[in-house]
């Protein structure tokens, strides 16, 4: 019997497990998402409902003082912070209502634009469908069934609820004049100058002390002031900040 070639034997091999939804932009970008899954959702959700219903009891409060006018103005106010919280803060907020900010998370179009109106209304419109029989069944299990965690809502306004990405931030260099080399750095030298500065921080002197004398026969650095002046090149690598 002939073995299997190794490359036709991977291509049986199941695809590993990745919630990732990658979007390719009209400029060729592509652009990674990550859905947020049914826990998240849900709490993001139940903040939500907790702050609506504290809103709703303050003025209901207050409304009562106001006889039959205040019983009016009360249907009036339930009706438009049921409907149109979601709805508000979405299209106003970057997808974000108040829940969802707390939990890091945002609305999205399928294609990673920002959600519009008329998504927004459709997701949230369907939001009873998604509560019955009770409890967002339907849309719990809808929800875990989806391979980006979608649920009716989601399906039909074509959107996605995503991590929201925190900006990267690059640790603090040491304080030192910039620096230049008179010669042109290596992007793998000039890679090394900055780790070796944005790390000291995390590191023993002992060993901060060994990495720059490392460092320092490459670079054309004197030695016994290698840490200083390979902060420098880092400073001048970096440039104003």
């Amino acid at each position: 019997m002939l073995e299997t070639p190794a490359l036709q034997r991977n291509a049986t091999l199941p695809a590993p497990l990745d919630t990732r939804y990658q979007v390719e932009t009209p400029e060729g970008i592509d652009l990674p998402l990550r859905p947020a899954g049914l826990m998240p959702r849900a709490i993001a959700f139940t903040i939500d409902l907790g702050i609506r219903g504290l809103v709703l009891g303050f003025f209901f409060l207050v409304l009562a003082f106001f006889g039959e006018l205040g019983l009016g103005l009360g249907s009036i106010l339930l009706f438009v912070v049921s409907w149109w919280y979601m709805v508000l803060f979405e299209v106003l907020n970057q997808g974000r209502s108040p829940g969802k900010q707390i939990m890091g998370l945002r609305v999205v179009q399928d294609d990673g634009r920002p959600i519009g109106w008329s998504a927004s209304l459709i997701r949230n419109l369907l939001r009873f469908v998604d509560m019955l029989p009770f409890g967002y069944t339907f849309g719990a299990i809808c929800c875990l069934q989806h391979p980006a965690f979608k649920r009716l809502g989601d399906l039909a306004a074509g959107t996605l609820v995503v991590y929201r990405e925190q900006p990267v931030k690059r640790p603090a260099l040491p304080m030192a004049p910039p620096t230049r080399t008179p010669f042109t750095l290596t992007l793998q030298e000039q890679r090394a100058v900055l780790g070796f500065a944005e790390r000291q921080a995390e590191l023993s002197q002992a060993r901060v002390d060994e990495l720059a004398a490392i460092l320092a026969v490459p670079l054309n650095v004197q030695v016994p002031n290698a840490t200083a002046e390979l902060n420098g090149i880092a400073r001048g690598l970096l440039g104003p900040t």
